[in-house]
């Protein structure tokens, strides 16, 4: 085939889609690479949860599936918008966080425009869903939540918290607990949790809410200590780490919880594809171990109960940042 016979091709390709049914089309899904928007940089629980899955999704079918980091700022905003204006023919997907619905609500607040909404989205399965966890420097001077909180009383304003950008999964955790505990910090925000991480190791910001398996290789190595846990029970890799409504904070619970998602006119035929592969993805025993030994469990989700999920656990989040209001 010459080059004026591949562009004719190439051309041919949208009316070849537009006329053939979803269920023929689908029988050649995937024909070629696939990519995965991760909209947060490498090191933050959206990544960890992409990379095993992506490795695995190759394998069952049979093509690359390519991780794309789409950090652009905005707490996630920039990379989900970008998948959702993007062709839903499955050659886009997107692992993104809890923070999916928070950020359009973040850009009515201020009255931004609105980036994407979540309706333009099709949940295919959930991965990942761990309570966040109040980190601190093992040099840090609070052994506790509770000497963190005293100091925080005396000094208001001063205690720094890093996030994955303003309004982002890790932002509300910190702002939930503050509001609860009655204390004032001051917000300093990143790019992702991965480079909050690296300030906070770093020195230049002194407390993280995080996901264990991001947090869980600097506790190991003796360079952090977690101090509090926003979910309603304990977990398995931090089994000494109390709740925060074990310690009479009653209104803070918060998960950072990571999903696979489409745009919401895909074929009905490639998500029965993109689901069939997810079952088996979250099945593998290469999955479970590296989100074990990551001290993230495996929390998965099908396409129906992760919708409901996502629509309960968005209307709390929304909840909390109406509370929270205008923050920079």
């Amino acid at each position: 085939m010459d080059r004026r016979d591949l562009l004719r091709a190439a051309a041919s390709l949208p009316l070849l889609r537009a006329v053939l049914p979803d269920e023929a089309f689908a029988q050649t899904y995937p024909a070629r690479n696939i990519t995965m928007i991760v909209p947060f940089p490498a090191g933050g629980q959206a990544d960890l949860a992409a990379r095993p899955v992506a490795m695995a999704l190759e394998r069952i079918l049979g093509k690359p599936v390519i991780v794309d980091n789409r950090a652009g700022g905005g707490g996630g905003s920039v990379g989900n918008a970008a998948a959702a204006r993007a062709e839903p023919d499955g050659y886009t997907l997107l692992m993104t966080l809890s923070s999916l619905a928070v950020l359009p609500e973040a850009d009515r607040l201020f009255g931004r425009p609105v980036a994407y909404e979540v309706s333009q989205f099709m949940p295919i399965a959930r991965v990942l869903a761990d309570p966040t966890l109040l980190a601190v420097p093992a040099s840090a001077p609070w052994k506790t939540a509770q000497d963190f909180v005293e100091d925080a009383k005396k000094r208001p304003g001063q205690i720094t918290y890093g996030s994955s950008g303003p309004y982002g999964t890790l932002h509300v955790a910190m702002e939930m607990f503050a509001s609860s505990a009655d204390i004032k910090l001051l917000h300093v925000p990143f790019r992702g949790a991965g480079p909050a991480l690296t300030a906070l190791l770093g020195g230049t910001v002194q407390a993280i809410a995080a996901a264990p398996g991001t947090l869980k290789p600097q506790v190991d190595d003796g360079r952090l200590r977690v101090l509090g846990n926003c979910g309603a029970q304990r977990i398995a890799s931090f089994p000494d780490v109390p709740t925060f409504q074990e310690l009479g904070y009653k209104d803070v619970e918060m998960y950072i919880w990571a999903g696979l998602f489409a745009q919401r006119a895909l074929p009905a035929p490639i998500a029965s594809r993109l689901r069939e592969a997810m079952a088996q993805v979250m099945a593998s025993p290469d999955v479970l171990k590296a989100f074990e030994t990551s001290g993230s469990l495996v929390a998965y989700q099908d396409a129906p109960a992760f919708s409901d999920f996502v629509a309960d656990d968005s209307k709390r989040l929304i909840a909390a940042v109406k509370k929270i209001g205008k923050v920079e």
